[in-house]
């Protein structure tokens, strides 16, 4: 069962779109106050007031000219570009999961959904957004653009990654540098990558993330991770059998033999990633796929307000 189908069963949802919907909605009511208003506005229209509206934006002003009761809507202008990026490597489908729900999915499923939730608050905002996908080859691209089309368009592009696993390794150095080169007006750019070829070339990877910041974008990193076995190498101290999702190596170890130098050599590995990100002023965010999207899409917002 791939995740869209798994939706469909834990949710009553029938697509992507609907499930983002539902994660938006639910992290804007868990915020005092709305990040949709503030930004470039203009007035648009009058529409007159109806029960259960909102008493706050009621324009006294008309209302003291006319005796009636009218609200102001705004249409919000934006010059906001956005570029999803989506590492989908074989290493990005761990876990293997034979079927994935909602309280349980992998990287890529994580890194969907995610995306789609992004996609759900910039197009609420008339944001543009483009995206792109690289496996063992540049797969997909699209400039950005925000009609109702585009973004069925891009939707769909992410739906099947749940539907095709790769088995397959990545250049992402490459990639990125080929993305940079097509990225040609200021944007935000968001990451999601799980980094795995970071740790034998820290150096290719720093360059191509520089690549990405060389016309003045914004770029935010989304270190994609399974907490709970890629860091803290929660196993059972039994004879196990390790196997590499991209080369297919195998090694047989029990975990515990291994587990407090294997932590300290991730925690090492992530500090230098965070300091590396720091030093390039690329935005750097671990995202667990245990946690919830609430960190993804409060970085959005703040990676917004600081886009100037």
């Amino acid at each position: 069962m791939q995740l869209k189908e798994a939706i469909q069963h834990t949710s009553g949802f029938g697509n992507l779109q609907l499930l983002a919907n539902q994660v938006v909605e639910g992290f804007i009511s868990g915020i005092h106050k709305s990040p949709f208003r503030g930004f470039s506005a203009e007035f648009a229209e009058h529409k007159s007031f109806n029960p259960g509206d909102s008493t706050r934006y009621i324009d006294w002003k008309h209302y003291a000219k006319t005796d009636r009761l009218y609200i102001k809507t705004y249409e919000e202008e934006t010059n906001l570009r956005c570029h999803l990026i989506i590492d989908n490597s074989a290493s990005m489908h761990y876990p293997l999961l034979k079927s994935q729900t909602l309280q349980n999915y992998n990287k890529i499923g994580f890194s969907v959904l995610a995306a789609a939730s992004l996609m759900n608050l910039l197009k609420r905002q008339r944001d543009a957004v483009g995206l792109s996908i690289y496996s063992d080859n540049y797969t997909y691209y699209s400039p950005e653009k925000g009609s109702d089309r585009h973004h069925r368009m891009l939707l769909q592009q992410m739906e099947d990654l749940l539907e095709n696993q790769q088995a397959s390794s990545t250049d992402t150095f490459t990639f990125l540098h080929q993305i940079a080169e097509k990225i040609k007006r200021r944007s935000l750019v968001f990451l999601f990558t799980d980094m795995f070829q970071a740790a034998t070339n820290p150096g290719q990877l720093f360059d191509a993330l520089k690549h990405l910041k060389h016309n003045k974008h914004q770029v935010v990193l989304f270190h994609v991770i399974d907490k709970t076995t890629e860091q803290e190498f929660s196993f059972e101290n039994t004879p196990k059998r390790f196997v590499d999702v991209e080369t297919g190596q195998k090694i047989d170890l029990f975990a515990d033999n291994i587990k407090e130098i294997y932590k300290q050599k991730m925690q090492q590995f992530n500090e230098a990633l965070k300091l590396q990100c720091a030093k390039y002023q690329i935005g750097y965010v671990q995202s667990d796929i245990h946690n919830s999207l609430e960190l993804i899409l409060s970085t959005y917002l703040n990676a917004r307000a600081l886009f100037v």
